[in-house]
């Protein structure tokens, strides 16, 4: 699975949200304690905005804040957000993706896919990670060495060559 800039930088936002409330944080406040660009925030604010994530208001008392309590806003909620579906081949859902022939039991292998995908993301909240509390069971997984291990995937384009 790919994390996008876009994801990475919806989650740390509304975790720099999460982190004022009840009180609402201004975007340049935002932005400096994340390392994101202003114009970046902006865009993907209004995304989290139109998504029911958080609220804004104008002016001088203004700011962002949560929709809703950080615990009732999961991974998930936010990569839908701002990415559309979970899990997705081809631009389709697995679903309603067909093969034929050797390939047909493949759609299985995606929908299985997002069902592990969404068991980690819908069950892991902002809170859980602004109070760095995360469930026990994404602990235990963390906890095996193998998590941590990094696959042969591509070699790396070599450059100066």
């Amino acid at each position: 699975m790919h994390i996008t800039a876009r994801v990475d930088h919806a989650v740390r936002i509304l975790l720099e949200i999460a982190r004022t409330q009840p009180n609402s944080v201004k975007a340049e406040t935002i932005a400096t304690a994340q390392g994101i660009s202003p114009k970046i925030l902006e865009s993907i604010a209004a995304e989290l905005r139109r998504a029911e994530l958080v609220i804004s208001r104008r002016g001088p008392d203004g700011g962002y804040r949560l929709a809703r309590p950080a615990g009732e806003i999961s991974i998930a909620d936010v990569i839908r957000a701002v990415e559309g579906p979970l899990a997705s081949v081809r631009g389709q859902r697995p679903e309603d993706v067909e093969y034929s022939g050797v390939a047909a039991p493949l759609q299985r292998v995606w929908i299985a896919l997002r069902v592990n995908i969404r068991a980690v993301l819908e069950q892991v909240s902002i809170a859980d990670i602004a109070a760095d509390e995360l469930p026990d069971f994404v602990v235990d997984l963390i906890s095996d060495p193998g998590a941590w291990t990094r696959r042969p995937g591509p070699a790396a384009p070599v450059s100066g060559s």
